[in-house]
């Protein structure tokens, strides 16, 4: 299989692949790692790769174009559906964001700033509730814990000690939307 490998070198400490949407390989490297190792990280990686090219092109291929009604009607259920379950949660985690955001966001479904400011994408509104709500419960927990370490997850679970059945059921619903 063919493919574009780009690198981008940076200030980083440790290297990181990824499959773009326009089916680039995109690679992040520290500064001073040589070509070589790169070449050699990217060949040792081959499969996942290849692997990863096949479901973009698949997510590409059964992605759902929504009309600019549709998408003000779920940004609008995605800012009612993020304010509900951030009025549930956040009491419970001890929490409270300094705002909330809905976004066009296609390739993330949330994020939380270091201001802890939550952002939704519209794409919430598409989700099972189970899944939804868990995505929510994820960006609060980033108040707290601003990484995905131990700690992290251990904030998750005190109030969804089922999070990873709706991890399983977040990811199953991102393939079937083609997202």
């Amino acid at each position: 299989m063919e493919y574009r490998v780009e690198v981008r070198r940076s200030k980083r400490r440790t290297i990181a692949l990824s499959v773009e949407d326009n089916l680039r390989v995109l690679v992040r490297a520290p500064l001073r790692m040589g070509d070589a190792e790169v070449r050699q990280f990217v060949e040792k990686h081959r499969d996942w790769i290849e692997t990863h090219i096949v479901l973009q092109r698949e997510r590409r291929e059964n992605a759902r174009e929504f009309t600019p009604g549709e998408v003000e009607a779920l940004r609008a259920r995605a800012r009612s559906l993020a304010e509900k379950w951030i009025g549930v949660y956040a009491p419970r985690m001890g929490v409270a964001p300094t705002g909330l955001k809905i976004t066009s966001a296609a390739t993330r479904w949330g994020s939380c700033s270091w201001k802890n400011g939550v952002c939704f994408s519209w794409r919430i509104a598409l989700l099972p509730q189970e899944a939804a709500e868990y995505v929510v419960v994820h960006e609060l927990a980033h108040i707290r814990q601003k990484n995905h370490g131990p700690a992290f997850y251990a904030e998750v679970a005190k109030v969804l000690p089922d999070y990873r059945r709706r991890v399983a059921v977040l990811k199953q619903a991102q393939r079937e939307l083609g997202l």
